[in-house]
This record gives C-alpha cells, sequence and structure tokens, in this order.
C-alpha cells in the first residue's frame, strides 16, 4: 500500500464513514429538504456561532461562492500572494464575477501586515475599483493565524468598512493547534469556509458559514455555479461523521509532522522556517535531489511532491509507522547520494 505525503486531499474514508453514508437518509436538497444536510449545516451553526451555514461540494466552489457573495462586478478583494482563493482556483472571481484581486505579500507568521493592507484599500474614485473585503487564509501553508492577529484584523475592517472572510480549507487544524473551539477564531470574521475532505477524512464536501442574509445570497450564486445538488446527505453524512469524529485526532497529524520534522534535520536537510505547526512541513533541496528523490521514492511505495521546496503533509492515512518507514528510506537515499559523488 502507498504511503501517500503530497496532501491531506488524499485521504480516504473509513469504513465507519462509509456506512453513515449507506444508511444517510436523503430527501432533495435544492428544495432544502434533505435531512442530513440540514443536520450538518445546523452543527457547522452550532460549532461556529453563526446564524446559517451551506453545503457545497468543493472548498474552491465555497470560496468562489464567498467572494460572489460579498462583491460585485467591479469590487475589489485583498488577498496574499500565496493564498488559495487567489493563486490555485483558477481565477474564478475575476473570470466568473468580474472581481479583482488586490495581491499583497504575506508576512513571515502567515498574516496580512494590516499596514499594507491599509495601503492597499482604494479611495473612492470612479478611476479604481471598489474595495469590499479582506480575505485571510487558516491556516496558511500550516501555519496558524494568531488569534491576537485575528482580533486586529476584525477590528481593522470594522474600521475600513470592508467585510472579513476566512479561507478555512484547514481552519479545524489552528483550532487544534491553539487549543480552541471554532467560535473563539471565527467570531473575528463575517464569513468562513470549512473543509470537510482534507484532514478530517470526508470524501468530498466543504462548508460556507454566515449570516442568514448571507446565506441567503449564497444559496443563489451556489446553483447558478452549478453546486445544487440533490440528494446530497449521502455526501453530508460523511461530513458530520467527520466532525464528530475526526477533529481531535488532528493533534496526531500534527505531532507526526512535528516528529519527521526532528528525524530529517538530525538526517541534517534544511527544514524551512521554524518547521512544523500543524500538519504541513516544507523543506529545501537542489532541483537536482528532488528529482532523484521522488523517483526513489516512488519505486519504494511512498509518493513525495519532491521540488526545490518539498512539502510534506501528514494525515489520518499515514501512520508513525509509516513516517520511519519513510525516514529509513530517505536515510538509505541519502547514503547512496554520498556514495554516488
Amino acid at each position: 500500500m502507498l504511503i501517500d505525503l503530497r496532501s491531506d486531499t488524499v485521504t480516504q474514508p473509513c469504513a465507519a464513514m462509509r456506512a453513515a453514508m449507506a444508511s444517510a437518509e436523503v430527501g432533495d436538497d435544492v428544495y432544502g429538504d434533505d435531512p442530513t444536510v440540514n443536520a450538518l449545516q445546523d452543527v457547522a451553526v452550532k460549532l461556529s456561532g453563526k446564524e446559517a451555514a451551506l453545503f457545497l461540494p468543493t472548498g474552491t466552489q465555497a470560496n468562489l461562492v464567498a467572494l460572489l457573495s460579498h462583491c460585485q462586478r467591479g469590487d475589489e478583494y485583498i488577498v496574499g500572494q500565496q493564498a488559495h482563493n487567489y493563486k490555485y482556483e483558477a481565477g474564478g472571481a475575476a473570470v466568473l464575477g468580474s472581481i479583482q484581486p488586490q495581491p499583497i505579500e504575506v508576512a513571515a507568521d502567515g498574516s496580512l501586515p494590516l499596514a499594507q493592507v491599509a495601503a492597499a484599500i482604494k479611495p473612492d474614485d470612479i478611476h479604481f475599483a471598489k474595495t469590499r473585503l479582506l480575505s485571510l487564509e487558516n491556516t496558511i501553508g500550516g501555519k496558524v493565524l494568531p488569534l491576537s492577529y485575528l482580533q486586529q484584523a476584525w477590528q481593522f475592517t470594522r474600521e475600513h468598512q470592508l467585510a472579513l472572510h476566512i479561507d478555512g480549507a484547514r481552519l479545524l487544524n489552528a483550532c487544534v493547534a491553539l487549543g480552541l473551539p471554532l467560535q473563539s477564531l471565527v467570531q473575528y470574521c463575517d464569513t468562513f469556509t470549512l473543509c470537510l475532505s482534507k484532514g478530517l477524512g470526508a470524501p468530498v464536501g466543504s462548508l460556507l458559514c454566515g449570516s442568514q442574509a448571507f446565506i441567503q445570497r449564497a444559496i443563489r450564486w451556489r446553483k447558478m455555479v452549478g453546486g445544487g445538488m440533490r440528494q446530497a446527505g449521502i455526501l453530508a453524512a460523511a461530513g458530520l461523521y467527520a466532525l464528530e469524529h475526526n477533529v481531535a485526532r488532528l493533534q496526531e497529524d500534527h505531532d507526526n509532522a512535528q516528529w519527521l520534522e526532528q528525524q530529517l534535520r538530525q538526517l541534517g536537510l534544511e527544514i524551512v522556517g521554524s518547521g512544523a505547526q500543524t500538519n504541513i512541513l516544507y523543506l529545501q533541496q537542489s532541483a537536482e535531489t528532488a528529482a532523484k528523490l521522488a523517483n526513489w521514492m516512488q519505486q519504494n511505495g511512498v509518493l513525495i511532491s519532491a521540488a526545490p521546496l518539498t512539502r510534506i503533509i501528514t494525515h489520518l492515512n499515514v501512520s508513525r509507522q509509516d513516517l520511519q518507514h519513510v525516514v529509513e528510506l530517505w536515510r538509505t537515499f541519502l547514503q547512496h547520494q554520498q556514495q554516488s559523488n
């Protein structure tokens, strides 16, 4: 069986999750009468303290619907250069919503410096797009945004008449790392997304949460971009199982990433920054070494996104025993490299 360290998107639903999906009570969610979807959305409301929630098939669509619901044609959102909903979602907001992104550089801790955000806000002038929204990502590159920063960003957006959205694809990883419930973090935003198909282990699905009025707009946009599903309770059941059983265990992924970091440091590898805060670890190596490493690992049953900047992600389908095997493979690879030089 392959050990896949490319992403936590590769997680597989466990037998109990599959059983919950198979036995899910369903209805037509476009009519709003799928009981399992409604139950999942109710759980999200309870956990977050927001007024309403919406189940969508993907995180990319959830972010797109959020941006479309916040902004009109010709509006602008301020976002990080490396943010997923700017760099890795095919320009959907610009292409489908005529919404202009204003990217700025991310600080070392993953935050967007508020002084730079302030400088990027456009004046009320016919020459400029209207700045409507600040979009943050938590976690970003595995880094947890500090609670104090979230508080400051919330106050900043109130003062500048901006909405605040959080792309929370791995937001529960941030909660576990900080030892705080979800509501403690999302009280400092207007809206947020939450991905169910990464470390939480569901096969598909994301949630978008916000005010009742916002979610009513989002329902229309979800339909328009093709996200109105019918008997979606089969999928929502996986999300319910994930929220009930797979949140606390994210700590195991964090512990495994930190253990792996220690082992790779001992092998003399160059770890980027302060290492693993959550379940994501980066290391630097030459392009030549990366290409050889990728082949070596794949030949030995390990998938890794080897590159000059290599990202490794731990998740529920990778055990400590698996990682011990990876370390031994890496050690042997480095020995062979030294012998050939």
